[in-house]
């Protein structure tokens, strides 16, 4: 497997594809197929992908847009092309309901990512590899007009990489809608809204590139939706919302080759599965 290093050392599980054995080599590898005198492939890139979950640490920003805490955005450098009118409209309908998480901290082991209000009970959803990262160490939260609150852990479920986080009623969090099962499309315009690299409020323009795509990350398979919106460290728990500024998936991993960074291909937990284990969660803890 590609050794992980470059932009920021992202911190996660590793991502094989259920289609690479587990030394990272496919069967493009396989010497002797006879699509290359050399034995080697045009697939052989595909191999030296590393995928991680995308939490903490520091490192440049690629691409996108950024929503800066007065709630105005405005395109990067790195935008080839201008924004759809209705994404502009849904990044500012969407970030007022996004947060910053940081687990643990200290002289122990943290990591940061990003969250969002799931419903008007103040619960918020994030991926479960952040708290582990932070060596369950006490949690908390950033919202987007600066205020920070220490955040109830309501539960974890690692096998779906999510979690379920309680701030008090008087962080006035507004719920995002979530968009109906089986509505995304692919081509559909996205955006993956959170804090990546410590930059809160950071929105990033793609599309829905791929849904039900098989993914491995550490022992569990998961089904994801790919988008080729920038995401990296930091994104990991934030949402990827359709143009309409409904949530269709939590931003979890992305691809890098020799862990350098986002390169166009990352990973979201469907917004179906993320709704039915919140709902497990949030009725076992409360």
């Amino acid at each position: 497997m590609a050794v992980q290093t470059g932009l920021g050392e992202p911190r996660g599980p590793w991502f094989i594809s259920p289609e690479l054995d587990p030394d990272g080599r496919g069967w493009w590898d396989a010497p002797g197929s006879g699509r290359d005198p050399g034995g080697r492939r045009p697939g052989r890139l595909l191999a030296a992908l590393a995928v991680v979950a995308v939490s903490a640490v520091s490192g440049a920003l690629a691409g996108g847009l950024v929503a800066s805490r007065d709630g105005t955005a405005g395109p990067s450098a790195a935008s080839a092309a201008p924004v759809p009118a209705e994404l502009v409209t849904a990044a500012e309908r969407t970030v007022p309901g996004v947060v910053s998480v940081l687990a643990g901290g200290a002289n122990g082991a943290s990591a940061t990512g990003s969250g969002f209000a799931i419903d008007d009970q103040q619960h918020l959803v994030t991926n479960d590899h952040i708290l582990a990262k932070g060596g369950g160490g006490p949690v908390t939260v950033e919202l987007p007009d600066g205020r920070r609150y220490e955040a109830e852990v309501v539960g974890r479920e690692p096998r779906n990489d999510l979690a379920v986080l309680k701030v008090p009623p008087s962080a006035g969090l507004a719920p995002l809608p979530l968009a109906k099962p089986g509505a995304t499309r692919v081509g559909e315009p996205v955006l993956a809204v959170g804090s990546p690299l410590g930059l809160s409020g950071t929105v990033t323009a793609g599309i829905v590139s791929a849904l039900d795509r098989q993914v491995r990350l550490g022992n569990n398979r998961h089904r994801a939706v790919q988008t080729d919106a920038s995401i990296n460290p930091g994104n990991s728990g934030g949402p990827l919302v359709n143009a309409r500024g409904e949530v269709v998936g939590v931003n979890t991993a992305i691809a890098t080759i020799d862990g350098n960074g986002s390169i166009g291909i990352g990973f979201a937990i469907p917004i179906d599965q993320v709704q039915q284990t919140a709902d497990t969660i949030i009725g076992k803890g409360g």
